[in-house]
């Protein structure tokens, strides 16, 4: 096992020698010459590709897990990671194995090699992993492709598939050095998904971003169903480890479904899913999904680093929220949810993230503030954020502890006189939750 994994971290350092995800050049001639060259695997499956600024993972996973329950077999691909870099790629609801990510990156290499020499520009990471996942699932072979964008929509890599289902979950503002300030124009490259003659899922948008939507929609000759219209959560109630949630579908009301995650978002997410699911086989109002299946399969969910309890006594969750509109969902989930006595938020943020609308999201709910770091060179330093902090907390309501491991340390005293009223909630970004499950020795899922 030793020797594989010093394949795959030798993968991984050949694969980090390319442009990371944060820096790309919006094209998809690259992708597209790859997938030409590997004899287009994508077309060999049919598609679900999720787009939006929050819930895209946490959707795709339920997507996987109803497919999964129904009987097919499912390839998934998501980003970014929270630990182990095998997690983007998933066979039959699993990430593949290390020794799997060294196989299927050794075919495709000569080929990358090739696409390399033919472009100015060489292939990105994000590029060749996506060209990784779809072979994987033509070899497995894949009976349907979940398929998450990296960013975007139209020039995303993961965008030369001609997907059956496009789910649009919440768009808001993120990545605004390369979609743009406003939602309306985040909205116009995301609804790139939506291919003629699919059918679009349609989360909650304000009216601009929904008008977008439907343009796009009218323009490619696709159909469109939208949360609160077609579909939608006619009911939801806090349970033991989660919800229990009345589905309205495409196809009928779905009653009694235990839902293991907690917030009303992850609860809009689940309507999103099942109604990806049922527009897939094509039902209606006279044809549902076998509601068994509809039960078993979302009690099966699981979607590490999303308001994930990773300690009990004292309760310690970790979320990979990582902008505004993420954080308010936790807030609310952690108001709504818990009702803590205390509870203390241990928060680092990317740098070019919009540290300040996190921080104030999270304000209203959280009495202390441990501020920190994580091991990303793009992690904002921590002294910078704490100024960012001083008129949103005041001075008094946060401590700096530079290094992740400190605090959490720092947070869990700051709750311990509180006994079962306390909580500690570690967040900010995707780095921080994967590294804050790894310290309580989560496995990569």
């Amino acid at each position: 096992m030793e020797a594989n994994l010093d394949e795959f971290l030798d993968v991984e350092n050949e694969l980090n020698q390319r442009w990371p995800e944060t820096k790309l050049e919006p094209s998809l001639d690259r992708i597209k010459a790859l997938a030409d060259v590997l004899g287009d695997p994508q077309s060999s499956y049919p598609v679900v590709q999720l787009t939006g600024t929050n819930g895209k993972t946490s959707t795709s996973r339920m997507v996987d897990a109803l497919f999964t329950r129904i009987g097919l077999r499912t390839g998934r691909f998501t980003s970014p990671h929270l630990q182990l870099a095998t997690e983007r790629i998933s066979i039959d609801n699993q990430p593949i194995s290390p020794e799997r990510y060294v196989e299927v990156y050794r075919d495709i290499e000569p080929y990358v090699a090739m696409v390399d020499t033919r472009s100015e520009i060489r292939m990105s990471k994000f590029e060749v992993l996506t060209g990784m996942a779809y072979a994987a699932f033509a070899e497995a072979p894949a009976d349907v492709a979940v398929v998450e964008v990296g960013m975007g929509g139209t020039w995303d890599a993961t965008s030369i598939v001609d997907a059956r289902v496009a789910v649009l979950t919440p768009i808001g503002v993120d990545h605004t050095e390369y979609l743009g300030n406003r939602p309306e124009d985040i909205a116009v490259e995301k609804s790139g998904i939506i291919k003629p003659g699919s059918v679009a899922i349609v989360a909650e948008q304000t009216p601009e971003v929904m008008r977008v939507i439907l343009e796009r929609v009218a323009e490619v000759d696709a159909m469109v169903a939208r949360f609160g219209s077609e579909f939608g959560v006619l009911s939801r109630a806090v349970a033991v480890g989660g919800q229990m949630i009345t589905l309205q579908g495409l196809g009928g009301v779905y009653e009694d479904i235990f839902l293991p995650l907690h917030g009303e978002h992850q609860a809009k997410n689940a309507a999103l899913a099942l109604a990806a699911v049922e527009a897939f086989f094509g039902a209606g109002p006279e044809r549902k999904v076998d509601i068994e299946m509809v039960r078993e399969g979302f009690a099966s969910v699981v979607t590490p680093g999303r308001l994930e309890r990773v300690r009990s006594a004292p309760n310690v969750f970790v979320d990979a929220a990582h902008n505004p509109h993420g954080a308010a969902a936790l807030a609310r989930a952690l108001e709504s949810e818990f009702g803590f006595r205390k509870l203390v938020a241990v928060v680092s943020v990317m740098s070019d993230k919009d540290a300040e609308g996190i921080l104030a999201a999270l304000e209203p709910v959280v009495q202390e503030l441990v501020i920190t770091t994580n091991s990303s060179p793009r992690a904002m330093d921590p002294d910078v954020l704490a100024g960012l902090a001083v008129p949103i907390f005041g001075e008094d309501r946060f401590e700096v502890r530079p290094r992740l491991v400190d605090a959490v340390e720092e947070a869990i005293h700051l709750i311990e006189d509180e006994q079962s009223g306390g909580g500690v909630i570690i967040t900010g970004s995707v780095v921080t939750a994967g590294e804050a499950r790894a310290l309580f020795g989560k496995e990569p899922a």
